[in-house]
């Protein structure tokens, strides 16, 4: 008998829950934006020079209200704590890199945005292939779990780079800057052309940045409920000349940049919001 209740007692040790902590809202204290030059906020406010302040991830623009601004007016514990290591020009082969760079600063909260420029070549058989293009990502982010592994990343999608040409074809200084800057060719060459081989080309290059994006999706889902994708909320957002720089009619302006924060943040809103319920240790 003396047996058999210590043996209740026990199991009912056992299965009497952990007691939850007071709740705690989530409240990044360093924050790091990585990627290419849509992240560094390039054209945004001067001749093909990055402008960090304005970018839709890590800038402190008021007008742009990025990520880091949202999260700074929730708390203002990561002020001053944005980096910015997203570089113009990078592909995803620059990606662990930068990650490596995101751990060093001990971000716990790190956006991704990369892979227009792994389409954006001189010629189509230049363009990352899908498979690498995964292993790349994967291994960016398998660096941030095994270096920071409490971090929450957000994953962008890569804009449609066929609605850039949409609607800048018609515009003959759009078409002029893509012509004499050399600007993503494998999209934008021959911008008025309709010959079928030009219009395949454009299929297969959209084609391909929507390919990247579904890797984006599997990767994050594959991370864990730490990560969060966009659902390719930015692929699919309408924008127009007016949210494009006018001195290369390809990257985000000022305008561009609040609308790219303002439509992914969404994605992320729910952990600014909901508190973080941790569960208290038995002594």
């Amino acid at each position: 008998m003396t047996a058999f209740t210590g043996i209740v007692a026990l199991a009912a040790t056992w299965a009497a829950p952990a007691a939850a902590s007071a709740a705690e809202p989530w409240r990044p204290t360093v924050m790091a934006a990585v990627g290419d030059s849509i992240s560094a906020g390039f054209n945004a406010c001067g001749w093909y020079v990055p402008c960090a302040s304005r970018s839709w991830s890590s800038g402190d623009s008021r007008t742009v209200q990025s990520h880091y601004m949202r999260l700074r007016d929730l708390d203002d514990g990561i002020a001053g704590h944005n980096v910015t290591l997203a570089v113009p020009g990078a592909t995803s082969a620059d990606l662990a890199g930068q990650m490596a760079g995101a751990v060093a600063r001990r971000a716990d909260y790190v956006t991704v945005l990369v892979g227009a420029q792994d389409a954006c070549m001189s010629e189509e058989r230049r363009m990352t292939p899908v498979a690498l293009y995964q292993s790349r990502v994967t291994e960016a982010l398998r660096l941030l779990r095994a270096g920071r592994p409490g971090a929450k990343v957000f994953v962008a999608s890569i804009p449609d780079l066929k609605r850039l040409w949409r609607v800048g074809k018609d515009n003959v200084v759009a078409r002029g800057f893509w012509a004499i800057g050399r600007i993503c060719p494998t999209m934008l060459a021959r911008p008025t052309s309709t010959a079928a081989a030009d219009r395949a080309r454009r299929d297969r290059v959209r084609g391909r940045v929507i390919a990247y994006n579904a890797v984006l999706a599997r990767v994050c889902a594959a991370y864990g409920p730490a990560c969060r994708f966009d659902g390719n909320v930015l692929f699919n957002t309408p924008f127009t000349l007016n949210h494009v720089s006018k001195w290369d009619f390809f990257h985000p302006n000022a305008a561009g940049q609040q609308l790219i924060a303002q439509k992914t943040f969404q994605a992320i809103r729910d952990w600014a919001d909901e508190p973080v319920w941790e569960l208290a240790t038995q002594s």
